[in-house]
Parts: C-alpha cells; sequence; structure tokens
C-alpha cells in the first residue's frame, strides 16, 4: 500500500476511529487501525472488540492499493504534531515491513501487523432500518445518559434502551436509562421503518462515541438494527456495536401515576440555589432539603463541618397551592435532571417518601423520576 493525503483529511478520520481502541490491549492488533486504500478512497477501521468504527476518506492519492495496519494512539499522535499544511505519504511494501510514513522532512516507522489477525465486526444482517434526524438522536441522548448505572454488577442497566412503545395511541422512539436512583425516559414520534424494533441496550462506550459523531452533523443518521448489534451511520463514519445481552427492567413500573401535588418553578432559579445550598458540604451524595408551601419553596442542606445553609424562592419564580410537603433528594442528582430542562421545572410529588416525578413544564417528551432521602 502507498498513498499521499493531507493531514487535515486524514487527522479527522484518526480522531474519529482511535478514540474507541483501548490503551491497554492484551491482543496487541486491537492497538492497531486496519488502512485500506483503493480507488481513491482509504477507508479506516478500528475496533476493541465491542465497537467498530469505519470511516471512508476520499481525496486519497493511491499509488499502490493494498491493506495494512498501524498503532493507532501513535499515528494519530504524529499526523496530529504536523504542521497544518502537510502532505503526509504512508508506504507498506507488504509482508513483515515496518509501515513508513513521511512528511516534508520528518519521516518513521511503525510496526504494521498482520491485516488477516485483525477482527471483523460488521458481518452479519441488520434487518432493522430507518433514519433519525441528528438532533433527535443528540437529545435522546442527552436527557438520558446521565442516569446511565456505572455499577457492572447490575450490568443491564449499563447503557440506554432504546425501543419503540405506544403512547397517546401513536408510536413513538423512547430512551431509557436509570441506576436505581433516578430514570430518565426521553421519547421521539417513531420513524418509518423503527415498528419491528424489539427493545435494545446500547452499552455507555458506545453511547458516548455515538454522541461525539453526532455533534459533527445535522443530517439524517441511519439505523440499522439486529437482535445482537446495532450500527449508525454518520455521514462517511460507520459505528457497528454489540448490544448489552440483558433484560431491561420495567421501568414503567416505577413511575408514578397519581402524584397530585404539584411544583413549577424557574429552572435557573432552581438550580443555582441547589448549587449554592449545596457548597457547606464536600460530601458527594449531600441531599438538599425541599420545603414547599403556596408559591414558596425553601431549600436547605447542612454539613457537621461547616453547619447550615438555607435560600427561599417566592412566588416570583414559584408556583405551589397543594399542601405543604418536605423532601429531601441528592444535591448531584438534582442538577444532573434540571440541566436537561428548558427554562421551567415541574416536579410532581405524592409525600415526602416516595418517588418524584419531574418534567420539563414546557416539553413533555421527556420524563425524570428521583428517588427521595431522607435528611
Amino acid at each position: 500500500m502507498k498513498i499521499t493525503v493531507e493531514r487535515a483529511i486524514i487527522l479527522k478520520a484518526l480522531a474519529h476511529v482511535q478514540s474507541v481502541v483501548e490503551r491497554r490491549n492484551t491482543i496487541p492488533i486491537l492497538a492497531n487501525v486496519l488502512l485500506d486504500a483503493k480507488d481513491g478512497t482509504l477507508s479506516l477501521t478500528a475496533t476493541d472488540m465491542e465497537i467498530a468504527v469505519v470511516e471512508e476518506v476520499a481525496g486519497v492519492t493511491v499509488t499502490r492499493p493494498g491493506r495494512t495496519t498501524a498503532p493507532a494512539a501513535t499515528l494519530y499522535d504524529i499526523v496530529r504534531k504536523l504542521p497544518e499544511s502537510a502532505k503526509i505519504e504512508l508506504d507498506h511494501p507488504g509482508g513483515d515491513a515496518p509501515l513508513v510514513l513521511r512528511a516534508g522532512r520528518f519521516v518513521t516507522n511503525m510496526l504494521a501487523l498482520p491485516v488477516e489477525d485483525f477482527p471483523s465486526m460488521t458481518e452479519g444482517k441488520l434487518p432493522i432500518h430507518f433514519s433519525l434526524g441528528a438532533a433527535a438522536l443528540r437529545g435522546l441522548i442527552d436527557r438520558t445518559k446521565f442516569a446511565i448505572s456505572t455499577e457492572e454488577t447490575r450490568y443491564y442497566l449499563n447503557g440506554i434502551y432504546l425501543h419503540v412503545a405506544e403512547s397517546d395511541g401513536a408510536d413513538v422512539l423512547r430512551a431509557a436509562a436509570t441506576d436505581g436512583h433516578r430514570l430518565a425516559r426521553v421519547e421521539e414520534p417513531a420513524p418509518a421503518g423503527a415498528k419491528g424494533m424489539t427493545g435494545v441496550i446500547i452499552p455507555r462506550k458506545t453511547v458516548n462515541e455515538l454522541r461525539k459523531l453526532a455533534e459533527e452533523t445535522q443530517d439524517e443518521i441511519e439505523l440499522r438494527v439486529s437482535d445482537t448489534k446495532i450500527q449508525f451511520t454518520i455521514g462517511p463514519v460507520k459505528l457497528t456495536s454489540k448490544l448489552i445481552d440483558g433484560t431491561f427492567p420495567d421501568y414503567e413500573r416505577v413511575i408514578p401515576k397519581a402524584n397530585d401535588k404539584i411544583l413549577k418553578v424557574g429552572k435557573k432559579e432552581f438550580a443555582d440555589a441547589v448549587a449554592r445550598v449545596a457548597a457547606i458540604s464536600s460530601e458527594r451524595s449531600r441531599p438538599v432539603k425541599l420545603s414547599v408551601g403556596p408559591n414558596l419553596l425553601v431549600l436547605e442542606a447542612s454539613s457537621a463541618e461547616q453547619g447550615q445553609a438555607r435560600e427561599e424562592l417566592d412566588d416570583g419564580s414559584v408556583e405551589y397551592s397543594a399542601s405543604p410537603i418536605e423532601i429531601g433528594f441528592q444535591a448531584r442528582y438534582l442538577a444532573d435532571i434540571t440541566e436537561q430542562i428548558g427554562d421551567r421545572v415541574q416536579f410532581e410529588f405524592a409525600d415526602g417518601n416516595s418517588p418524584t416525578v419531574v418534567k420539563d413544564a414546557a416539553r413533555p417528551e421527556a420524563l425524570f423520576v428521583l428517588m427521595p432521602m431522607r435528611v
């Protein structure tokens, strides 16, 4: 294989593919990127055996078609540090010879492991096929990923559950995530072709990689799904991922249906007040107590070392007309949820010990459930 390519063209692709490579690998080939040059294009592939990212780059001068591998992190680091206007030549004569990189007066050799050792993750049929706008996909991810569990023993909670459900007589594409303390459920109208999809759990690492790629486009993103894999096509990039082999819990059972005490409060005023009173304590799970009365919300926190903090929000930003209630939540959980909401937060309470529903007062397609804690 021998090619010449502009630095800017290959750098972007390398940034995409190398990010899935694990830095510590017991299988040497998984630290490499597969390079496949033909017909004026260069295809780059990286995988950790759970995720594979393939990107095709055009505008490449292919002097000698072929395939080889190179250390992903090293190649990316070198290309990143070359001058912006550099033209890069990659030359691999074949066999056990090293891959030679030339750019101006710079030359380096890199170990090229055998192409035959590079695993393929992109084979197999993916029968369900539909498209979703990039903004819609970003919304599903952003408003649920904070609730993904990091507890490895409950591996089936270590991702976003994507499925088709019915809401008010219409099919919706719904994303849900929970760690047992909070639940996020967000939905979009179901795209054509999605209806036959069974529920799938997309792993946390895949969610993070997908979100980075989705940031770079405003176009439709293609999804292809089977029982074991999911593939996203974002422009020239294909991200294929294994799915979590487990059963996501019936989260609808934990969503209260009869919480009738409704508090509406300005998002910014509430979030700022939570941050100020929570600053009194250095504990990661520091609680904040909410005392709610007619058009009044009092937030309080305390610390054995620092004392107490208290702030009142009144009818300038608070709407509440039900009976008084006191309830406590972890400050970090309140911050995570309110970050996903627009101008006004709606809390729906039952009592001080029961799960609370949190919504965006203006966007009912997103719903969150928060477990209280003792304060």
